[in-house]
């Protein structure tokens, strides 16, 4: 079966066929840096992730960017209010992104460009739309002239005369008021420079970049004219991304992407997430509970991309059970792999590792990225793990040869790499693990099974968490005995 994409664009699954065999021009929009990062975002970026992780699995080489706006309202907004600067503001919030972002493990883009190294490649494209009479300028703004691109409306839907200016949230209410646009629907390129912000010198005086310009400009520079597959979540499709073809395509005569794809977008109980109703979070207070960063990957994962995702409590209390199992299922090699006689001779190099799961991994991705039709897979994948694991303990033996029971193993853990899902143990965890000993370690285990036998269940999973959280996992035997090992 051949990977298929839902394009935004043309409202249907298309067969996937990319500019250059073999190769992929990614882009995804970045964050715009003034806070840190929501449950929202992290969808984002879990998605496209997995998008570009499924791709290179597929023997693409995938050349995926993705830009950070670090100049924007409200970066300047943000820097007044803490008497800091534009520049210590994103920097500081650029290196929150990586710390909260690669926790998740999403793996770093190809790269990162930001508009304020990007300014020259902005000015050389607005000066070609305004060669072109697509756009003009009105005492140092310049505006994008809508009605000259009849197309405009093609990814979103919408007919030009129904648009109202202001959709995005970033337009000044100013430019309004003072009418200086032709039309409603047209867009700022370009906005002279107020007192006591960043500016920059151009041919229509000092200011500062549009919104929606930026990622034209960055997409051109550094991947070319069209790109393979632009991303980002279902609130930029209008304005930002029907700006971006309006602003690009006209230049160029060409489709700015072959493929646009949309993520839906994250709901709180039902509510949409916002910090007014207080259902505000943040990657890094989930993480704070503690969650285990595969618990909210899988929680993303369980979801299609295009469809919407409500957080709610029991929807995370499902993600970190159904993370369990995956983990069990991960670590089968380390807990049994001496039993079976397994060495690094007996792995099937992953080049070669192809059986029905894999099969049917690929038909449900190849699908859309159906995400949760390729943790079913998984799932059984662990389930039989587990299931060789139990009589493993209780009988001393297993119902598959040692072989088949490893190509389980590697299969479970070549396509939990692909969704992203893997055990990961950082530097701090690692040292984490040394604070607590054999002794102390069997004694948390100890003062558990007493919390067990008075019904204090509370306290029992408490202790678990516990130990848990310092890298050391629990198996509950039948005979009422507790193993355990360090991950």
């Amino acid at each position: 079966m051949a990977l298929t994409i839902y394009n935004t664009l043309t409202r249907r699954k298309q067969t996937f066929q990319p500019l250059e065999p073999g190769k992929v021009k990614m882009y995804c929009c970045g964050v715009t840096v003034y806070d840190y990062c929501h449950l929202g975002h992290a969808r984002s970026y879990i998605v496209w992730d997995t998008v570009r992780r499924y791709l290179e699995f597929s023997g693409y080489q995938v050349r995926y960017v993705q830009n950070f706006t670090d100049i924007d309202d409200k970066i300047l907004n943000r820097a007044k209010a803490q008497n800091t600067s534009m520049q210590e503001v994103s920097q500081k919030y650029i290196q929150a992104y990586f710390e909260d972002i690669r926790r998740l493990n999403v793996i770093d883009a190809f790269e990162y460009p930001r508009v304020t190294e990007n300014i020259a490649a902005i000015h050389q494209l607005i000066a070609e739309l305004e060669r072109k009479n697509y756009a003009y300028a009105v005492d140092g703004d310049v505006y994008y002239k809508t009605e000259n691109f009849p197309k405009y409306g093609q990814l979103s839907g919408r007919h030009l005369e129904d648009m109202q200016a202001g959709a995005s949230g970033r337009v000044n209410l100013e430019d309004l008021s003072r009418k200086k646009k032709h039309k409603p629907s047209d867009f700022a390129l370009w906005k002279a420079a107020k007192s006591e912000e960043p500016a920059w010198d151009s041919p229509w005086g000092m200011g500062r970049p549009g919104w929606h310009i930026e990622c034209s400009a960055m997409i051109r520079a550094r991947l070319g004219e069209t790109i393979d597959i632009h991303g980002g979540g279902g609130d930029l499709v209008f304005p930002h991304h029907e700006n971006e073809i309006a602003q690009s395509q006209v230049i160029t005569g060409k489709p700015l992407a072959n493929y646009w794809m949309h993520n839906g977008m994250v709901t709180v109980n039902g509510e949409k997430m916002s910090k007014s109703l207080g259902n505000f979070t943040t990657i890094r207070e989930l993480l704070e509970r503690p969650i285990d960063p595969m618990a909210i990957r899988l929680f993303v994962l369980q979801g299609h991309y295009r469809k919407p995702l409500d957080f709610t409590e029991d929807a995370i209390t499902s993600a970190e059970n159904a993370w369990e199992t995956l983990k069990t299922g991960l670590f089968f090699r380390h807990q049994y792999g001496e039993k079976l006689a397994w060495n690094e001779t007996n792995l099937t190099p992953q080049s070669e590792l192809k059986n029905s799961y894999i099969s049917s991994f690929q038909t449900a991705m190849d699908d859309d990225f159906n995400t949760p039709g390729g943790l079913a897979v998984l799932f059984e994948l662990a389930k039989e793990l587990c299931r060789e694991g139990n009589l493993i303990i209780h009988q001393g033996e297993t119902a598959s040869s040692s072989d088949h029971i490893l190509q389980i193993w590697q299969t479970l853990v070549r396509l939990a790499q692909v969704l992203g899902l893997e055990i990961l143990s950082t530097a701090e965890n690692k040292n984490e693990h040394h604070l607590l000993g054999d002794a102390e370690i069997v004694t948390l285990i100890e003062q558990r099974q007493d919390a067990r036998q008075n019904r204090n269940f509370a306290l029992s999973d408490e202790i678990r968490n516990q130990l848990q959280s310092v890298g050391v996992n629990l198996i509950d035997q039948a005979n009422g005995e507790t193993r355990w090992y360090r991950i």
